[in-house]
């Protein structure tokens, strides 16, 4: 990845051509001061940013004298190219997905982060040995592992009733009527379906590849099409269910967790089929706040704040230096292991996101998804 240099200045010969010059750099200077008094980080708000700020964001300050403005947004990455583009960037880093991490890099619209950048683990392991593979980046660096998983309202489905525990009964809507829930995107539905329809998860994104395949997912989507109540914000999903809109919804793991946890909501996860991904900190390409936007990333992708996030919050770490410090849940007093997508049971039927397939076919089947929904 190459990004483009600024073009040397010609030789200065006026004197006031150079009291200027002084002016505008001794303006610099102050305004760079100035911007790293403060950065905007950028992320998916609810309890997975909340637990960002209790393990990164309030520490880093601590360390640093660095405030940090926490700023959410629903994963549309369009403003990171339009600041870049327009030289006015305000966000200085974000939290995002693998395949659009991959898309603003190839754009060049991203600042590179080196492996070099990133802290070792405690016994001195470098970061490229301790992050798991397919982790780090040019110009990403990850964060979490997380999960796309079926969440279920148990009341629902009471009285000696048989309860949902695997991907098919989501799409049987005669054993289990009611209402769904999906995120409204083509990414893990897709894959969703295909599974639910008979195809091995590691065969999925070869028949995603095909003309077949989509037609064979898109058919299976068709199945429940009308009883589905579309979201787009993690923070959705537990409402529907807790409202009674639906009886079981595509959520973000860690979303259920809270709700089930800190709300005393009555859900439970079918981890049959989940769909698991990395969320990956990236800085915008022309950030004012360059160095200080670094050492946070640094900061926050070292093995303990890494390991305290996640003894909040049931998501997996990149770097294996930080999961045998995952611990107990401060305020429920559960052992966060067996909660992560990573745990070994959890795994069994899982499906890892292909971010290169997304990379390739996103705006294909974004375009296709869209058109189908409105049909």
């Amino acid at each position: 990845m190459t990004f483009p240099m600024h073009r040397a200045c010609p030789a200065l010969r006026s004197p006031c051509l150079v009291a200027a010059t002084l002016l505008v750099s001794s303006l610099m200077v102050a305004g760079t001061s100035l911007a790293a008094d403060a950065i905007t980080v950028v992320s998916w708000g609810g309890a997975y940013t909340d637990s960002q700020i209790k393990a990164f964001h309030k520490p880093f300050t601590e360390e640093t004298g660095i405030v940090v403005q926490s700023v959410d947004y629903d994963g549309n990455v369009a403003p990171i190219k339009a600041q870049t583009l327009s030289g006015n960037v305000v966000w200085d880093v974000v939290d995002v997905e693998l395949p659009n991490a991959i898309r603003l890099c190839d754009e060049g619209l991203l600042e590179p982060i080196s492996a070099d950048d990133l802290a070792p683990a405690p016994d001195a392991t470098p970061a490229t040995e301790d992050f798991l593979p397919g982790t780090l980046y040019d110009c990403a660096a990850g964060n979490v592992v997380w999960s796309t998983v079926i969440a279920v309202d148990t009341r629902d489905f009471g009285d000696g009733d048989k309860a949902p525990a695997k991907l098919v009964d989501f799409f049987d809507i005669e054993a289990f009527p009611g209402k769904r829930g999906m995120r409204k995107t083509p990414k893990g539905n897709l894959e969703m379906a295909l599974m639910a329809d008979g195809v091995a998860a590691g065969d999925v994104y070869a028949a995603l590849e095909t003309p077949a395949g989509r037609d064979r997912a898109f058919a299976k989507l068709d199945t429940i099409k009308d009883r589905v109540i579309w979201w787009d914000a993690g923070a959705q999903p537990p409402q529907l269910l807790a409202d009674g809109e639906v009886v079981m919804t595509t959520a973000y793991n860690g979303r259920i967790f809270n709700a089930v946890y800190a709300e005393d909501q009555p859900f439970e996860i079918i981890w049959d089929g989940q769909v698991w991904d990395i969320d990956l900190w990236v800085i915008p390409q022309g950030t004012p706040n360059k160095q200080a936007a670094l050492d946070f990333v640094r900061f926050a992708t070292s093995t303990q704040p890494m390991a305290n996030q996640l003894s909040l919050i049931a998501y997996g770490p990149t770097r294996a230096s930080a999961l045998p410090l995952v611990a107990e849940h401060p305020d429920h007093g559960i052992d966060m292991k067996p909660e992560l997508p990573t745990a070994p049971a959890n795994l069994e039927t899982a499906l890892q996101t292909d971010p290169l397939f997304w990379a390739d076919f996103s705006v294909e089947l974004n375009q296709r998804f869209n058109a189908w929904l409105a049909n």
